[in-house]
């Protein structure tokens, strides 16, 4: 299969797309097709493992992979010593027709394990198929989770550098102390004063800077990109959708053919492009729910079709969605506008220049066909926290607490549509324990994140994940920090 760049750039092999992680001409690869999985596969996929379902649904799309190539990415990916359950994405029943797709049990406790622990076996082979003898920079932005994941699936393997840059003060104290103790003689991590923003932005500048590339290019290094614009990072998470479908019919929560809605929590729209993904590839998805933060741009893009940063950025409690240029929404966008690169490139072009762009009527009732919009705020994050634990004894972290609250909107303004909803669980609470711990006792359980870990275990008898529980005993090993113009700066002093 080939790839295309959504700005109309040349067809490129999946390793190619995958190595170089953003086309030249600064678009997104996208496939040439979807390929099409039948219900007879699906129900199939019932009977295997998650490692099965991956290499079946990862084979359509990795055609300049062999098989034996995709199994073994996968087993080591996925493996025992990797992620806590065997099952990697457990599927647990809340209600009569509420599921929760649990997506934190890799080393980071949080779903962009999913794909980073696939991404460096892809790429360090990409590599090998088109013959680049140069270290492989990854150079990524994170809002939280994407950095450590990032850190953690690349660090010490040969051929490769991971570079991170986050937001100053705009992660929780568990996600900076996961990077920022990272190990391995090839990790970089860097605070970037400004948002998350801004950080993507930089990282994306430096993709598209002749004078940056030369540079890395004089040292004998070439970038790619760990970030979900990653066509490596994108397709792994369609197997999750596929792996929840196939769970609840294992389960005989459903036959194959019946929808299913998932609601997920959004900040980039890599997630829930994913889904998007499975749907066209015929996996039965009634809605797609998206759910954001306080920084709704999305869910006024939904209900608007009209896409704006001109608004306020918010700190929330919910820090890795708090984001105003979804990068990934230019895939969705692709596809509305029946794959016209020229007019994405005015798109993108007025998203620059003027902060925002209107994709008319039509195409707006195009995606509300498929998408639901809404958004909620701390207040209501903390809420469905306290809820969901006094309803089902099930403990959420602000993330998918916000599309717990989302999906509780939307049953009472979608025409209570009860159709079985699996909510993407993103992240352990242990990740944001103060917040959680606040939302069930009312009271503010302070700065301390470890000790807001302790009580919350005692409080809910959720066992601590190990890697929390460790945490506060590694040393700090990166301090840097730069302004948001001086980006690749730092990374050249990094590798001096």
């Amino acid at each position: 299969m080939s790839f295309f760049s959504t700005r109309g750039g040349s067809a490129v092999t999946a390793s190619q797309a995958i190595l170089r992680g953003i086309a030249p001409d600064g678009g997104l690869y996208v496939p040439a097709m979807f390929p099409m999985v039948s219900a007879e596969k699906i129900s199939e996929m019932a009977g295997m493992s998650y490692n099965e379902r991956a290499v079946s649904v990862l084979k359509l799309f990795l055609e300049d992979f062999t098989i034996p190539e995709i199994e073994a990415a996968v087993n080591a990916a996925y493996s025992p010593e990797r992620f806590e359950d065997p099952a990697i994405a457990p599927l647990k029943q809340l209600d009569d027709a509420t599921w929760a797709m649990e997506l934190f049990y890799g080393p980071t406790l949080a779903f962009k394990d999913m794909a980073l622990q696939l991404l460096p076996h892809l790429l360090k082979k990409s590599a090998e198929k088109n013959g680049e003898e140069r270290e492989v920079c990854i150079l990524v932005a994170t809002s939280g989770d994407t950095g450590k994941a990032a850190l953690e699936g690349f660090r010490d393997v040969p051929g490769t550098s991971c570079t991170v840059f986050y937001p100053l003060d705009g992660v929780s104290d568990v996600q900076k102390l996961q990077m920022v103790t990272t190990g391995g003689k090839n990790t970089h991590v860097i605070a970037v004063r400004g948002n998350f923003d801004d950080a993507q932005t930089g990282v994306k500048e430096l993709f598209g800077s002749e004078a940056f590339i030369a540079q890395m290019n004089e040292q004998g290094r070439t970038m790619s990109s760990a970030n979900s614009i990653n066509l490596g990072r994108l397709v792994p998470q369609v197997v999750y959708y596929f792996s929840a479908y196939a769970d609840l019919v294992k389960q005989h929560a459903i036959r194959v053919g019946d929808p299913v809605n998932f609601c997920v929590p959004t900040g980039n729209f890599g997630n829930i492009l994913a889904g998007f993904y499975a749907r066209n590839m015929g996996l039965p998805i009634g809605r797609l729910i998206c759910a954001s933060n306080r920084n709704n741009v999305l869910t006024d893009f939904f209900h608007s079709g009209i896409y704006s940063t001109h608004r306020t950025f918010f700190r929330t409690i919910s820090p890795s969605m708090d984001i105003l240029v979804s990068s990934n929404l230019e895939r969705l966008l692709y596809e509305a506008a029946d794959r016209d690169g020229g007019l994405i490139r005015t798109w993108m072009s007025q998203l620059k220049d003027c902060g925002s762009y209107s994709v008319g009527d039509q195409r707006r009732e195009w995606m509300e066909g498929m998408f639901w919009g809404e958004c909620a705020d701390n207040k209501d994050t903390l809420t469905a926290i306290r809820q969901r634990w006094e309803d089902d004894r099930y403990l959420l972290d602000p993330h998918t607490a916000v599309a717990s609250h989302v999906l509780r909107e939307y049953r009472k303004q979608g025409g209570r549509d009860n159709t079985p909803t699996v909510i993407v669980a993103t992240a352990s609470p242990y990740k944001f324990a103060a917040d959680v711990l606040t939302a069930l006792t009312g009271e503010n359980a302070g700065g301390d994140a470890f000790r807001a870990s302790e009580e919350l275990e005692k409080l809910t008898g959720v066992p601590m994940p190990e890697q929390v529980r460790k945490l506060q005993e590694l040393p700090v090993r990166h301090t840097a920090a730069c302004d948001k113009d001086k980006m690749g700066e730092a990374v050249l002093q990094a590798f001096a």
